[in-house]
């Protein structure tokens, strides 16, 4: 079974941010080959692709597509013979399906010839292979208006249950009707926050050491009625809205409490794009817990990027060169700093990041990394939604969700 090296994710984060001095960073003459990236559109990850084309600017070809439909994309733009992408920025969950699919190429070759400056914290192996260099670590926590909480007379809570009860005193006040906000949006985003609720419970994905699948139990009904109960706070709309669609929610001032990601929290504390009362007021937490585990309801990450593997020799030179520069002490200015937790030399962690090093600091957990997980999440994504449409229970919809796992992990040979 392969496992990524996600364990040391919170030691890697907890060391980084505790540096100060900026290292040269790597050199950067790019003048053949070909660059060709996707990747998720946030603000790190478009800083991170914005140098990387830079630093190629001399080569025979630069691109890049940063979209959020990058997961949809990255394995079939991978798959052709020269591949169209010649490298992908993933995350914890995206890279297992590239690996899956044989479509990225190990590192350590280029790493020796290109890369002795990357810390050894950046190198992500997968069976004694570098399949990846990291460069910042990501994690959803609470968003909040201290403006709002100090009108109800109420501390920023710090469970889901203390969420439901700061929502209904502000709408009972008349402050704001769908005062929650949440990347609701049914498929991927509404299985990430099923997957942080479950956690939060304390439940237990699969049969300990097997792909045999165990959700079905009292901790998934629990997070399926959490789930539930917040969205009677939260814009009719919710299984439109991700990420982006959130963000802009609480930037119009209809927000008060949401669970979000770090990397997108730089954008809601800015003067850009909202009233000086929204941004202003706008705090971050750590995160949230439900019932009474005691765990963290949310999931560490870390971004990386890869090198396709059917490209040529003259390609995955240039592409390395150019991530490894991107994602070298040479990105960090006044501008890029706040963007993210990076995991370079140099990083000074800034009041936007205080929502994931909380995270770390809590002991929250990085996400499942077997290369099942995929399979589950999917099938989290496309059945919840009938449960917080009234259609059906919550043990049925776990029962749904078991039996279109099953189904796609025996197609793919994970279970027989």
């Amino acid at each position: 079974m392969k496992m990524l090296k996600t364990a040391l994710l919170g030691t890697a984060i907890a060391a980084v941010a505790g540096t100060s001095a900026l290292a040269d960073g790597h050199a950067c003459a790019i003048d053949a080959g070909r660059l060709s990236i996707i990747g998720n559109e946030f603000p790190a990850i478009q800083s991170v692709s914005a140098a990387a084309l830079e630093c190629a600017a001399g080569a025979d070809e630069t691109a890049s597509n940063l979209t959020a439909d990058h997961q949809t994309l990255n394995v079939a733009g991978m798959s052709g013979n020269p591949a169209e992408y010649t490298s992908a920025i993933v995350a914890n969950s995206s890279i297992v399906a590239l690996i899956n699919e044989d479509v990225i190429q190990p590192l350590d070759g280029l790493v020796a010839e290109y890369g002795a400056d990357i810390p050894a914290h950046q190198l992500i192996t997968v069976d004694g292979k570098i399949m990846a260099v990291a460069f910042m670590a990501n994690a959803q926590h609470l968003v909040y208006r201290k403006d709002v909480l100090e009108q109800i007379g109420m501390d920023a809570p710090t469970s889901y249950e203390g969420v439901l009860e700061a929502a209904e005193k502000i709408r009972a006040e008349g402050i704001m009707e769908n005062p929650v906000g949440g990347a609701y949006a049914a498929g991927w985003n509404l299985a990430q926050e099923f997957t942080n609720m479950y956690i939060g419970t304390g439940g237990q994905f699969f049969e300990p050491g097997t792909a045999n699948v165990s959700i079905n139990n009292a901790q998934g009904v629990e997070a399926l009625e959490m789930m539930k109960a917040l969205t009677a706070y939260m814009n009719p709309d919710y299984l439109t809205h991700d990420s982006n669609a959130t963000s802009a929610e609480w930037e119009a001032g209809n927000v008060a409490l949401m669970n979000m990601w770090g990397s997108r929290t730089g954008v809601l504390m800015d003067d850009e794009g909202a009233e000086e009362v929204v941004y202003s007021n706008t705090a971050v937490g750590g995160p949230l817990t439900v019932g009474d585990s005691g765990t963290p309801a949310t999931t560490l990450w870390w971004d990386g990027w890869t090198v396709a593997k059917n490209i040529s020799d003259a390609d995955a030179a240039a592409t390395f060169q150019a991530l490894a520069h991107a994602t070298s002490p040479a990105l960090l200015n006044d501008e890029t700093m706040s963007q993210a937790v990076w995991l370079m030399d140099g990083f000074e962690s800034q009041p936007v990041n205080e929502g994931v090093l909380a995270s770390v600091a809590a002991g929250s957990t990085p996400y499942p990394m077997v290369p099942f997980q995929g399979l589950l999440h999917t099938a989290l994504g496309d059945n919840i939604a009938d449960f917080l449409q009234g259609d059906e229970s919550a043990e049925q919809t776990l029962a749904d969700i078991e039996a279109a796992y099953t189904a796609a992990a025996t197609e793919q040979g994970f279970l027989q």
